[in-house]
């Protein structure tokens, strides 16, 4: 497989079965039912597509000024830090006003799926690797 077809298919099947393991927890945790938990999970998978476009253009725009050069691990744990934090800040006033819940309870919901999508993307990238073979980045 060519290296974009790829990435277009781990994109797709990621998205894909993140929204359904997320509308599942959703499911799950909250009293909603399970169609209002699903187009939820497609809501807050479109907003979060929508803030990785606006934030990594953000992001690189003050890359391109600081005077080193480079991706250090500073710099990538500020990275994913402040993408989380935005993309909570988003989701979970979009999440309480869905589900009719506080604020702080759609804050715990965001948290579990944080946490949940930790454990998502470390076994769908493994298991994907399993099915179609490392990229050529990894062999």
């Amino acid at each position: 497989m060519t290296p974009t077809r790829r990435k277009i298919v781990y994109a797709v099947s990621f998205e894909t079965l993140g929204t359904l393991v997320a509308s599942a927890f959703l499911w799950l945790v909250s009293e909603a039912s399970a169609g209002s938990s699903f187009a939820l999970s497609v809501l807050t998978a479109t907003v979060a597509l929508g803030w990785s476009y606006v934030y990594n253009s953000l992001f690189e725009a003050w890359e391109a000024r600081q005077v080193v050069r480079g991706r250090p691990l500073s710099r990538r744990i500020a990275h994913a830090v402040l993408f989380e934090g935005g993309l909570v800040v988003l989701l979970v006033p979009i999440m309480a006003w869905w589900l009719g819940v506080t604020f702080g309870q759609a804050l715990v919901y965001e948290a579990g799926l944080i946490l949940l999508f930790l454990v998502y993307t470390y076994l769908f990238t493994w298991g994907f690797d399993r099915v179609f073979g490392l990229p050529a980045s990894a062999r």
